[in-house]
């Protein structure tokens, strides 16, 4: 489920300072709602106490990646813990390589800019208050070198996705299995032992 009036400042979203200030009223709230917030988390927010669901906001402004508030029940298995920690750490994970990688792109991008347009005997304004820019063929040049020079850190980085992937599919199946082992009825469970 999406929370409503996600955004800046819709619904309870809070910076990742405010919702683990010690003490902060924000805090104070967030705990009074029953939230519990991963630290790492630079975008985080509360759904309601009584929902039973996993809840998916709107994009972090670093990674453009949608933060999930894991919904964690009183009854959790060992093996539901298991994957729902699996998932979060893989959600931190993929946090932090996409929000250094755009922060990496977008340093890099502005350099390159300045650098052709210091060549060109521009300077970063083409005319009063208009931002100078390069055209659509010398910015291929960028991306094309950019891609060429990450290659080697994507390639790990959709690796280890597809290993992790493949380690939440394998214990989705398990505590699928577990559920319905779970609901079989007592006389079967016994019969089969």
């Amino acid at each position: 489920k999406e929370w409503p009036g996600g955004g800046a400042g819709g619904g309870y979203w809070v910076s990742s300072a405010a919702c683990c200030k010690p003490g902060g009223w924000r805090a104070r709230q967030r705990s009074s709602l029953g939230c519990r917030c991963p630290a790492w988390q630079v975008s985080s927010f509360c759904p309601p106490r009584k929902s039973c669901h996993d809840w998916i906001g709107p994009p972090d402004k670093y990674s453009n990646l949608r933060p999930v508030h894991f919904y964690i029940p009183e009854n959790e298995s060992p093996l539901e813990q298991k994957l729902r920690e699996l998932r979060q750490e893989t959600q931190e994970w993929n946090q932090q390589f996409w929000a250094n990688q755009n922060l990496t792109f977008h340093k890099e991008k502005e350099e390159f800019i300045h650098s052709r347009l210091k060549a060109k005997g521009l300077g970063l304004t083409a005319e009063p208050g208009a931002k100078a820019t390069l055209n659509a063929e010398e910015m291929a040049e960028f991306y094309k070198e950019f891609l060429s020079k990450n290659f080697q850190k994507h390639m790990y980085y959709n690796r280890d996705w597809y290993k992790r992937n493949f380690a939440i599919t394998f214990f989705m199946a398990k505590v699928a299995l577990e559920r319905i082992w779970s609901k079989l009825p007592l006389k079967q469970k016994k019969s089969s032992a």
